[in-house]
């Protein structure tokens, strides 16, 4: 909850289409009991989304707010690391250790681990769509009404939406970077030259393209290289 100190819904600009926004711009109908997915692969891939996941747990903060200053709860929200560790993201409030979900790298895997923790607003890596198979019963629990497409890198081609972050922001991502065992120092070099692209008037700015929820579904698949 050390965002709670930090950030507020001022600390984020959205936009959607270009024109200025809000989370519920992004998550229409958003509130408290929405739970947040974010699926990776890649060692720290998630810092790509860093604003957009810090800017939904900020605006998950500020309901809690209008009902008193004095609580305490973390979102449920859950990052979902395919075929292994993909690094350690309690500074943005991925807490208790259980809500980072290590899932075989297989599509009806992720999607069993998705709806066994009730995911209703998903990000994922993007890349080509595939045509994954997946048992009946799982299709039918699916729950997800919002999915977005993200890159590790932070800018994702065809993008319809925008978050900036700020000063803050940024620090937490780079303390994602320091406390991930699953990123060796040559590739937390890689990511950390890869932010400074993202600067715009000092400030991260990242983007990402809204998907339907079949179309995120179709990116469980491994990309094939």
């Amino acid at each position: 909850m050390h965002t709670t100190q930090d950030l507020t819904e001022s600390s984020f600009t959205i936009t959607v289409d270009g024109r200025r926004a809000g989370i519920q711009d992004v998550f229409p109908e958003f509130d408290e009991r929405d739970r947040l997915g974010m699926i990776s692969r890649s060692p720290c891939g998630v810092v790509g989304a860093s604003a957009l996941i810090l800017a939904t747990v900020t605006a998950f903060y500020e309901l809690q707010r209008r009902r008193s200053d004095d609580f305490f709860v973390y979102p449920d929200y859950f990052v979902f690391h395919a075929g292994g560790p993909v690094g350690d993201h309690k500074m943005f409030d991925i807490f208790p250790a259980h809500k980072e979900v290590v899932v075989e790298d297989d599509p009806e895997e992720i999607l069993r681990a998705i709806n066994d923790r009730a995911v209703t607003r998903l990000l994922i890596e993007d890349g080509p769509p595939a045509d994954p198979e997946f048992g009946r019963p799982t299709l039918a629990s699916v729950g997800v009404r919002t999915a977005v497409a993200y890159s590790p890198g932070g800018r994702v081609e065809g993008a319809d939406l925008s978050v900036t972050g700020n000063e803050a922001t940024e620090e937490y991502v780079g303390n994602v970077l320091d406390g991930s065992e699953a990123l060796d120092a040559g590739a937390g070099e890689g990511v950390r030259a890869g932010r400074a692209t993202l600067m715009e008037d000092d400030r991260p700015l990242e983007t990402y393209r809204r998907l339907a929820v079949d179309e995120a579904l179709a990116r469980l698949s491994r990309p094939q290289r």
